[in-house]
């Protein structure tokens, strides 16, 4: 088995980490913080907004199984990339929309699904594209989380609704 990692940053990691633990050939999702200039940050300090790091997920998935576009096409289709430093009612640059690359191809491949994507939005892509910068392993308590804590409030109210949206357009890819 190949295993190749994608590391994007779509607002909250809880909702994307639960989408994409929902979705055939991935092996990990695990929530974390990149992109910023303090190393090791705790949650506290990300959600001050004075780190630079935005709540990302790192994704370890079998491209026999799904692609790097196909993980991308669900990004673009679970939340908004045309809002820029938010999510809803997430507001600051954690929350940002950002697709950090690993490979040359996934540069590339990037760039094509965010041209494409332009042409289904209404308005302008704010997706940034960037390299790997330090990448940051959030805190236990964050792992797995809407699995651990499916009626908390925000994961009813807004995690929930992005994982039945995923299923009912993706359902030929859920597990």
């Amino acid at each position: 088995m190949t295993t190749e990692i994608a590391t994007l940053g779509g607002g909250c990691f809880w909702c994307l980490e639960a989408v994409y633990q929902e979705l055939k050939g991935i092996q990990h999702v695990e929530s974390g913080y990149a992109g910023g200039a303090v190393a090791n940050p705790s949650y506290e300090d990300v959600c001050g907004g004075q780190t630079g790091h935005a709540e990302v997920v790192r994704i370890s998935f079998d491209p026999a199984i799904v692609s790097y576009r196909e993980i991308l096409e669900i990004f673009f289709t679970i939340h908004d990339p045309t809002t820029l430093n938010r999510q809803g009612n997430d507001c600051g640059t954690q929350y940002r929309s950002v697709i950090y690359y690993h490979t040359p191809g996934q540069q590339d491949t990037a760039r094509h699904v965010i041209a494409e994507m332009a042409n289904v939005w209404d308005a302008p892509i704010v997706t940034e594209l960037s390299p790997l910068p330090a990448y940051y392993k959030a805190e236990d308590y964050h792992q797995n989380y809407f699995r651990q804590n499916p009626l908390q409030g925000y994961c009813a109210f807004v995690v929930a609704p992005k994982v039945a949206k995923f299923r009912k357009v993706f359902a030929d890819k859920a597990r």
